[in-house]
């Protein structure tokens, strides 16, 4: 499992989150599932500043089912009152089930659209679960996961590959550039821009800028006395100032801001 607070800008100001594995028999489906809950005193409210991954998310929570798309700019979600959400970070072997276009849910989202009553029956399935009191979230990610088991169906070789993509583009020791990234898989670039546009919806350029991106920003969080030119350097920017420009296009503050900002 990847650092737990990776792509969330301002960890501290989480209210309860858990991060959990996918089970067995949805590890080709699932990179992991997340689960906030909060509980905010009346008239106050949370922001949550998100940089997500570029992938898909399946949500659950107590109103709707939605299906959420990659992002290409910094995301947030005001939480006030008392809740909880039950999210699914889709690996693209799920994708293809879901929905026909990703790139139609770029910086968006809709109500999932499944045959009649098969939402709502994920829906109440983890609502019961999160309100069964102790190990309400693993029961939560079993249901879950039982229904996206049974909504996608078997897992075929071009499912796999389309993992296997976003292995290289987002996983340990991932590809610096698409040509690199190409490469690792053996296909052409061309391919691999169909590959990412059908099951994420984004350029593998983009992918690579949102993981660089991320990174960056819990180096700079968790390492203050690292320099930002060392960074920059690490992750593959061309030089400090390619840096500060990517934070200023997503996040729209500077890295020496943001450092500031999260360790205040």
């Amino acid at each position: 499992m990847v650092n737990p607070t990776r792509g969330v800008l301002y960890p501290a100001r989480l209210p309860e989150f858990h991060r959990l594995p996918a089970p067995a028999a949805v590890t080709e489906l699932v990179a992991w599932f997340w689960i906030p809950e909060w509980d905010i005193e009346p008239g106050r409210s949370s922001r949550q500043e998100i940089v997500a991954y570029p992938a898909l998310n399946l949500v659950v929570d107590a109103a709707a089912v939605m299906l959420s798309g990659a992002t290409t700019r910094v995301s947030h979600r005001d939480l006030r009152g008392t809740g909880w959400a039950v999210g699914a970070l889709l690996r693209p072997a799920a994708v293809a089930a879901l929905v026909d276009d990703p790139t139609a849910l770029v910086d968006g989202e809709r109500v999932l659209d499944t045959p009649a009553g098969d939402a709502a029956a994920l829906q109440s399935a983890v609502a019961e679960a999160m309100g069964s009191g102790d190990g309400h979230r693993d029961q939560a990610v079993e249901s879950f996961a039982r229904w996206l088991r049974e909504r996608v169906g078997p897992v075929g070789e071009p499912a796999r590959q389309a993992n296997a993509l976003m292995d290289v583009l987002m996983g340990d020791d991932a590809a610096l550039t698409p040509e690199e990234a190409a490469s690792r898989l053996a296909v052409s670039v061309r391919t691999l821009q169909r590959m990412t546009h059908r099951h994420v919806g984004l350029s593998p350029a983009a992918m690579i800028r949102r993981r660089r991106l991320q990174e960056a920003a819990v180096r700079i969080r968790e390492h203050p006395d690292t320099d930002l030119a060392s960074i920059a350097a690490d992750l593959g920017y061309a030089d400090h100032a390619h840096l500060t420009r990517d934070f200023q296009t997503v996040l729209g503050i500077t890295p020496r801001t943001y450092r500031s900002e999260s360790n205040s």
